[in-house]
């Protein structure tokens, strides 16, 4: 017997290491655990703070790129668990038909619904005045960082101060500017409509859950839900999960565990098994 591969795709301001208590999770199930990081990434998230340059070239389109080759190069089919960018990734590559089943954990918007204004501005930290045409452009430099408070103020809003802390330190890196132009919200922050960032869908896609979080300040679960929206004429399975009380940080905070096993729980309940005959 094979065991079927996931492949975590972390999205902006966290490291690759964001997913080592779901691996752990993932592969006690028999499944074979992946966690690939961003071109460039370094081991550790303390090493990317003090070095992160090799992220400040970082697009969307070498993101899709690089997590299509290695979902590709597996001789059996991977799942695909995606987080905020990641989740994006993950819509991208199932309507691709690039992997079995995608899980998209509250992810970027695609297909033109548009984030708030509000949380467009909380995507692009270090600006002065959004409303200022002097500052059209929000952070200055190829990388957009995250300080520990603000990290608890938009992305760990759910935990307390302690937790969001022990997060920020071992999890925490600086974004790409570039990455975020591409998304569109940059241009958001000057008044310009954002990018309509498309995943096509198709019937012979895979199986497909979204995940919210309903105090999520980054990505709403109202943004989510149009998403889910769209894929409602579609005859591929699209299912959708919110979970209360939880905020952007749910695929690292201290209830983590409860979105992992719904989602192997989910992945049972389609069909996909951690192990394959051989043959």
């Amino acid at each position: 017997m094979n065991r079927t591969p996931v492949v975590f795709i972390h999205g902006a301001w966290l490291h690759a290491l964001a997913w080592e208590s779901w691996a752990e999770r993932f592969a006690g199930r028999g499944f074979r655990a992946i966690a690939p990081g961003w071109p460039g990434e370094a081991a550790a998230a303390r090493d990317m703070r003090e070095d992160p340059q090799p992220l400040g070239s970082v697009g969307l389109d070498a993101l899709m790129d690089h997590y299509a080759r290695i979902v590709r190069s597996f001789d059996i089919s991977p799942v695909i668990v995606g987080h905020s960018v990641g989740g994006l990734i993950a819509q991208h590559l199932i309507g691709a038909n690039v992997g079995r089943a995608a899980v998209a954990i509250a992810p970027a918007p695609v297909n033109g619904v548009p984030l708030p204004a509000a949380q467009t501005r909380l995507w692009t930290p270090g600006g002065t005045d959004p409303a200022d045409p002097a500052d059209p452009a929000g952070p200055a430099g190829p990388l957009v960082s995250l300080s520990p408070r603000l990290f608890h103020e938009v992305f760990a809003n759910t935990v307390r101060a302690e937790e969001s802390d022990r997060l920020f330190e071992r999890y925490v890196v600086p974004t790409s500017h570039r990455l975020l132009a591409d998304l569109g919200y940059v241009d958001a922050r000057a008044g310009r409509s954002p990018r309509a960032v498309a995943c096509v869908d198709n019937p012979r896609r895979g199986p497909l859950l979204l995940i919210s979080g309903q105090e999520d300040r980054l990505v709403p679960d109202s943004v989510t839900r149009a998403v889910y929206k769209q894929y409602g004429d579609s005859t591929a399975v699209t299912d959708l999960k919110q979970f209360a009380d939880r905020g952007h940080s749910l695929v690292v905070d201290s209830g983590w565990r409860f979105v992992a096993d719904y989602v192997l729980d989910w992945l049972a309940d389609r069909g996909v098994d951690a192990r394959q005959a051989e043959g």
